[in-house]
């Protein structure tokens, strides 16, 4: 059975090691809003380096999630000093569990104030799109559908929450989908956790 695929990026308005006060929150928030979702029924898995603690993210081995990479409209810094990114790439079983995962709970919470930590910017923060059950996807993988998803809005190949498709290619809905929920192109998700 194809499992859903959900690549999010955010830029930072400063570098993961700036000891600024609102960079701690968002650590301090990061941890538990991760938990509660990784417990989400739904979520199968997330990319992560086990030596997460050393180096960029650019410099970890991130196993069957291929090397690191990042849209080509990232231009802050690569270097663990420097870097001024958020950034996941999960699998799920499909829309409805990520979607209650996200909008609800200490996620829902980070989400209104993510423009605390975040850059406003015209791109899209996610893309989801499907893959066979025996695929792992990659952090390129995830770049190259975020990147289609801006230069040609929503399609099997790359789409959203509010223009998903099905695992075949044809459009489908969300039902009980809230109003206000999930309605921007690139508004409805952003894992706040920077990536490890």
């Amino acid at each position: 059975m194809p499992r859903l695929a959900l690549y999010t990026f955010g830029v930072l308005t400063s570098p993961l090691a700036d000891p600024a006060p609102l960079t701690h929150e968002l650590h301090d928030r990061s941890e538990p809003v991760y938990r509660q979702i990784s417990r989400h029924p739904g979520y199968l898995a997330h990319a992560e380096a086990p030596d997460a603690d050393r180096g960029s993210h650019f410099d970890l081995d991130w196993g069957a999630w291929g090397a690191f990479a990042v849209p080509s409209w990232y231009t802050k810094g690569r270097t663990a000093d420097t870097l001024a990114l958020a950034t996941t790439l999960s699998l799920w079983t499909g829309l409805r569990p990520a979607f209650d995962a996200i909008y609800t709970g200490p996620h829902r919470e980070a989400l209104n104030r993510r423009y605390d930590w975040f850059e406003r910017t015209a791109h899209p923060e996610y893309a989801f799109w499907w893959v066979p059950d025996d695929v792992t996807p990659t952090w390129q993988d995830g770049v190259s559908r975020l990147e289609h998803l801006h230069a040609h809005g929503p399609a099997p190949h790359a789409f959203t929450f509010p223009h998903p498709f099905t695992p075949t290619g044809t459009p489908t809905s969300m039902k009980g989908q809230g109003q206000g929920q999930g309605q921007g192109q690139g508004r409805a998700s952003r894992a706040v956790r920077p990536s490890k």
